[in-house]
């Protein structure tokens, strides 16, 4: 018998080692276990099925063992080794009173004794400190005491009998326990016990002299600020005062009203600057004068001056080269500069005359395109009419199928409505019952948590105290009273110590110094800003001298160019730009034909829609809205969940309607 104990032990070791809580159920791995058990006989097979069964409930409260005890001696064991020691620990904590302590020593002894030894000492050692501790988080303490930890110390002294013969095995011996040796224990002298000695008397504190109170007049507001507030509300009634005597007494000499023949010049100058504007002018306005015979004096500044002086120096030296050139023989380039300013003439006239053409046919190319605008849209009005007319029908199809839907949805959702009763009862059912189990949790919670602020507050007030005392203490004055020696150094042994005296003369010799280089440095400053002014006013006199030069060739230049014809009449004269002014004009002209037709077609359009729509629309209207507003009306009465039904049965009436109006084209 004892040999089927261990080889079933080891069976459900096998068992246990298979089975992953992650992936599979515990109903469907007993089922599974149970079918390849088949052949062993009713009692081995329940034996098995309710250790491997009782392991994975109780995985929680075993693994609290296993995994402290792999924890300290996980170095000399294997990871095939902790389904042993869980169903070990399960057997001697929940099946010891029905196993008997031969069964439980047989399957130990079928197993690895040595570790087991290791574990039974580990568990039964630890039983009542750190174990019952973890236990009772997970359950009520009252019941791990009763069920699990008093019947494991019932076998406390057959078990400790069972690990000292496991000990005896290992070591390979069989030798009897023998009792332990008895030392000798050592007693205390009879001494007399010195007095303890008296408290020191504590010191007296010091007492403050009593202050001066604090005076009345800091609380009270000065007598100023009252006279200034009474002064300013007599000055604010006075303003308002005079403002009513001013609205009320308004100015005799003065009329706000314009006369008659003020009025009349103002709208005469608003006339004569409105014709002076001209909004439809196809011609931009020309480009102001370059040259104005007022020219007012420019303010250059000192960077303006010498750069502007260092360009006519250059220039002049430019001009005394050439004369030099030209005396030496060198040729003037006068005439070869006429001919190329005529050449440069000629070129901008081409162009000009170049843009305007582009213009122009550019103006031609937009009419055409607004005619075949034109033309595209009849087109497209008419398309437009026959597909609304077609989307008419198509939405009256429509309509029709969706009530067909709508009716059948609201069939569904009754039944479905019926089917939802039931399931509600029993919900109700299962709240109440968790309700009742919450209340009584958090009954339990609040009176710990009273418990537990009760001594967090006797603690609080504990420490309060000490803290009191110890502030007390601190708050004794310290009287700390050192005199200072100006001629004296502080004596820290530094090189460049000195003593408080010494430092001021120190400074003073540097101030003396640093004010003498200020003032050679400022007499230097302005000894260059003397010499530069002077060098600016030189400038400025060459600068007037050429300016005046300049405005001479300037206006001979003019004299010459209003002697030359303009540019705008020898492009007036080009054959192509009149004939395409003309093209354009023939253009502009058929277009405003093409404006008045439509316009014609428009109003005989809108003449016959009026007749048509006053003859057919009413009746026609009025039938499909009927037939769609009963519907819907029939929808909201039979279903009232449904309102987002009926709101799109509305919507269709609404929308056929619009298709049945005519469209103006």
């Amino acid at each position: 018998m004892a040999s089927s104990h261990g080889s079933l032990a080891k069976e459900a070791i096998a068992l246990l080692n298979k089975f992953n809580a992650g992936r599979q159920c515990l109903d469907d791995f007993m089922e599974d276990a149970s079918k390849d058990l088949q052949n062993m006989g009713t009692l081995h097979k329940k034996f098995i099925l309710d250790v491997v069964s009782g392991c994975i409930e109780h995985k929680k409260l075993l693994d609290v063992v296993v995994n402290v005890f792999y924890g300290q001696n996980g170095k000399c064991l294997s990871r095939g080794d902790r389904s042993q020691f869980v169903i070990i620990c399960y057997l001697a904590t929940f099946s010891l009173d029905d196993l008997g302590l031969q069964r439980f020593s047989n399957i130990i002894k079928s197993l690895d004794i040595k570790k087991l030894h290791m574990f039974l000492t580990f568990f039964f050692t630890n039983l009542t400190t750190w174990i019952q501790d973890e236990w009772n988080s997970i359950y009520d303490a009252a019941y791990v005491e009763k069920h699990w930890i008093n019947p494991l110390l019932r076998w406390r002294p057959e078990m400790d009998i069972l690990i000292d013969q496991l000990a005896v095995k290992i070591s390979g011996g069989s030798r009897v326990k023998k009792a332990p040796i008895k030392t000798t224990e050592p007693q205390e002298f009879s001494l007399s016990k010195p007095k303890p000695r008296p408290l020191p008397m504590p010191e007296l504190i010091p007492q403050q002299e009593k202050s001066k109170p604090v005076p009345k007049s800091t609380y009270m507001a000065p007598k100023e600020i009252q006279m200034m507030e009474e002064i300013k509300q007599k000055n604010h009634q006075r303003t308002e005062e005079l403002l009513y005597e001013a609205n009320m007494k308004q100015f005799s000499c003065g009329n706000p009203q314009k006369s008659e023949h003020t009025k009349r010049v103002v709208s005469q100058i608003k006339e004569d600057l409105d014709s002076k504007l001209k909004f439809n002018s196809f011609h931009s306005s020309e480009l102001p004068s370059s040259y104005k015979n007022i020219s007012w004096p420019i303010k250059l500044n000192s960077a303006a001056i010498l750069r502007q002086g260092a360009l006519y120096d250059r220039q002049l030296e430019k001009e005394l080269q050439r004369m030099e050139s030209l005396v030496e023989g060198a040729r003037e380039p006068s005439s070869f500069h006429q001919w190329q300013k005529e050449m440069r003439e000629k070129d901008l006239q081409e162009e000009l005359a170049k843009i305007e053409r582009r213009r122009l046919e550019g103006r031609i190319s937009y009419e055409e395109a607004a005619m075949a605008r034109t033309r595209i849209m009849e087109r497209n009005q008419k398309t437009a009419q026959l597909q609304k007319e077609e989307t008419a029908q198509l939405m009256r199809r429509y309509a029709e199928k969706r009530l067909q839907e709508e009716k059948e949805m609201r069939d569904l959702v009754q039944q479905v409505a019926e089917g939802h009763k039931n399931s509600k009862t029993a919900k109700e059912k299962l709240q109440k019952i968790k309700q009742s189990i919450v209340k009584e949790v958090s009954e339990q919670r609040r009176e710990l948590l009273r418990q537990a602020l009760e001594e967090a507050q006797a603690e609080l007030s504990r420490r309060f105290e000490i803290i009191c005392e110890i502030r007390a203490i601190e708050s004794l004055p310290h009287v700390r009273v050192r005199n200072f020696d100006n001629s004296g150094t502080a004596g820290h042994e530094l090189l460049g110590e000195m003593s408080l005296v010494e430092l001021k003369e120190r400074l003073a010799l540097l101030r003396e110094v640093q004010q003498t280089q200020q003032q050679e440095k400022r007499e230097h400053i302005l000894e260059e800003k003397q010499n530069k002014k002077q060098l600016l006013l030189e400038q400025l006199d060459t600068i007037n001298l050429h300016t005046r030069a300049l405005a001479q060739a300037a206006v001979i230049r003019k004299k010459e160019k209003e002697a030359r014809p303009g540019f705008r009449q020898a492009m007036t004269r080009d054959e192509t730009v009149l004939a395409l002014q003309k093209k354009l004009e023939e253009k502009q002209q058929e277009r405003q034909r093409l404006k008045q037709i439509e316009s014609r077609k428009a109003k005989h359009s809108e003449q016959a829609a009026a007749h048509t729509e006053e003859r057919n629309t009413g009746t026609h209207d009025k039938l499909d809205s009927e037939k769609l507003g009963g519907i819907g009306a029939e929808l909201r009465a039979s279903h009232p969940e449904g309102r987002s039904l009926c709101c799109f049965s509305d919507r269709n009436t609404q929308d056929i309607n619009m298709l049945h109006r005519p469209v103006n084209v």
